[in-house]
């Protein structure tokens, strides 16, 4: 969280936010990934719907897309995940940050 803002600036973000991404049963498939890459690369703080069953296996679907997409969990509340990750140039008409934050 790099650019001048914190979790509760980011929570108070993502409360108004909508999922972008639903990652059911199957985990993360090839297309989710692409999907997820696209959105974080758009939007940088996104929701993400997770409906994988059991808190164990959301908490390991949830750490390995943070690995792979090089993203960071701010929030996660049941079945639903708030994770950012900032963009090189993001477009102030996408990104939830700059469009939220002024």
């Amino acid at each position: 969280m790099t650019r001048k803002t914190n979790t509760r600036q980011l929570r108070a973000i993502g409360h108004k936010l909508n999922p972008v991404v639903t990652i059911a049963g199957n985990g993360l498939s090839e297309s989710v990934q692409l999907e997820l890459e696209r959105a974080l690369e758009d939007h940088e703080l996104i929701k993400i719907k997770l409906a994988v069953g059991s808190r164990e296996a959301r908490d390991e679907v949830i750490e390995q897309m943070l690995k792979d997409s090089g993203a960071e969990l701010v929030q996660r509340i049941g079945n639903t995940a708030l994770i950012l990750r900032h963009s090189a140039k993001p477009d102030p008409k996408k990104s939830n940050l700059l469009r939220m934050l002024g």
